[in-house]
């Protein structure tokens, strides 16, 4: 039985487990060391005091999770949040990945978000470590690629692009400013 739910500091070590292959093993991540434990547990508490971070379960163990972050620090940007999704190496390609999205993207629309981004590292050529699969699937979710960052990105010895990619999932006439009411 596959359930989404929201994550806690205590799911660290699990979502940890899946995430250090892409740090250690792929360039979708560009952080090169793996954090620790106790300082992933830190990024969940510190995501979940503003926006959603989902986990996917399925029969009682994580395949996958997804969450949301800042765009942009500044006041302007609330509207606005930058995602990230990860499914375990072996469970990829069983839309896990778009169903955190959708229960995501549900949650963030419930919460008067209105843009949402990602930060997408791009092969300047596939290779082993990177494809464009994550631009795939982000086109698929309804994102457009909106801009490139040329060789912005080095690991393992290459130089990666890095993408963003957009979907408008709200009504912006519908925002009033605080300036509007005066």
């Amino acid at each position: 039985m596959i359930r989404i739910r929201s994550a806690s500091p205590a799911d660290a070590r699990r979502l940890l487990e899946i995430y250090s292959y892409y740090v250690t093993d792929t360039a979708v991540s560009f952080e090169y060391d793996v954090p620790s434990e106790k300082e992933f547990a830190s990024r969940i508490e510190n995501t979940l005091q503003r926006y959603p971070y989902l986990v996917l379960e399925e029969d009682g163990v994580i395949a996958g999770y997804a969450y949301a972050g800042p765009f942009k620090a500044r006041a302007a940007y609330e509207f606005s949040c930058e995602l990230s999704v990860y499914v375990d190496r072996d469970l990829r390609r069983n839309g896990y990945g778009r169903l955190l999205y959708g229960a995501l993207e549900e949650e963030l629309a419930g919460r008067g978000i209105l843009n949402m981004y990602a930060c997408i590292a791009d092969p300047i050529k596939e290779d082993t470590t990177l494809t464009r699969d994550s631009e795939k699937f982000h086109s698929r979710m309804g994102f457009t690629k909106v801009g490139t960052f040329h060789s912005c990105g080095r690991k393992f010895g290459r130089w990666y692009n890095m993408i963003w990619m957009e979907k408008m999932i709200g009504e912006h006439e519908s925002i009033r400013d605080k300036e509007d009411t005066k």
